[in-house]
């Protein structure tokens, strides 16, 4: 049953993911770092980090499988993926974090048992060891301890499955998960940050932005290859969201963190809250 998101009495909480080919370049990320530490109210970062993940790959000759937009991980691929995702790139992100004066924690999703998860069936795809997080299971009391006492959560898209093994977890996925589960005590936004400007009619034009998509035109624009590859699990992990309570979802350039134009994602009948 979607909760009421509609509630106004709830504190309001942004979660923000970067992903995309801001991450592996360091003067992208260092702006979105500051926007996002100028953001106001509560909030909490997702990265991603496939695309230096899939470079390392390659320097270490280890084969890099996707279907559907989705990595295949391998045992070795494991190991690569939790120390550029959680090691690297996460430690990184946190100490350029503390200098402009975030006080961020970064964190996994088996830190804390924040967000446990369960190994993805190898039925039909077997994606190996990839998780699929439960909203219900993540810990969002310790979550919220952390920032109501001033402390900015980093999570990297890794997560566990409560029997000693960690799992890749798609990080688009790791911030629905994170969001829908936030929205139970916070009136929750999740923005899609990453190098294009939201979703486009066509990829090689910014112009072409869609400002706002329900459901009904998300499967419309499937059929036609609007949207696509890696776009896919971001647009149906927006309207998980949507439904299981989130208040809004904004897919946009990282640049555009502050001012918040991009695509806002809607049911049929919802209005968005910048309408």
């Amino acid at each position: 049953m979607p909760i009421n998101n509609k509630i106004r009495d709830k504190e309001s909480l942004s979660i923000v993911k970067i992903g995309g080919n801001i991450v592996d370049h360091p003067e992208a990320l260092k702006s979105f770092l500051s926007d996002f530490h100028r953001l106001e109210g509560r909030k909490l970062l997702v990265h991603g980090g496939g695309v230096m993940a899939s470079k390392m790959a390659v320097r270490l000759g280890i084969e890099t499988r996707m279907v559907q937009g989705r990595r295949i991980t391998d045992a070795e691929t494991l190991k690569l993926v939790t120390m550029v995702y959680a090691g690297w790139i996460n430690k990184n992100m946190v100490a350029s974090l503390q200098k402009i004066g975030c006080n961020a924690l970064g964190l996994s999703g088996a830190d804390g048992n924040t967000i446990p998860a369960l190994r993805r069936s190898p039925v039909p795809v077997d994606y190996g060891f990839v998780g699929d997080p439960d909203p219900e299971k993540v810990n969002a009391e310790l979550i919220s301890k952390l920032i109501e006492g001033k402390i900015t959560p980093v999570f990297c898209a890794i997560t566990h499955d409560g029997k000693g093994s960690l799992l890749n977890t798609n990080a688009d996925t790791v911030a629905y998960s994170l969001a829908a589960a936030m929205s139970r005590k916070y009136d929750t936004t999740l923005y899609y940050c990453f190098e294009k400007e939201g979703v486009l009619k066509d990829v090689s034009d910014p112009e072409s932005l869609i400002p706002s998509i329900n459901r009904e035109e998300s499967e419309a624009y499937k059929l036609q290859g609007i949207i696509a590859g890696g776009m896919i699990p971001k647009i149906d992990n927006s309207f998980h969201a949507i439904e299981q309570g989130v208040s809004e979802v904004i897919i946009l350039h990282a640049k555009n963190l502050l001012s918040k134009k991009g695509t806002v994602l809607r049911e049929s009948n919802r209005t968005s809250k910048k309408e």
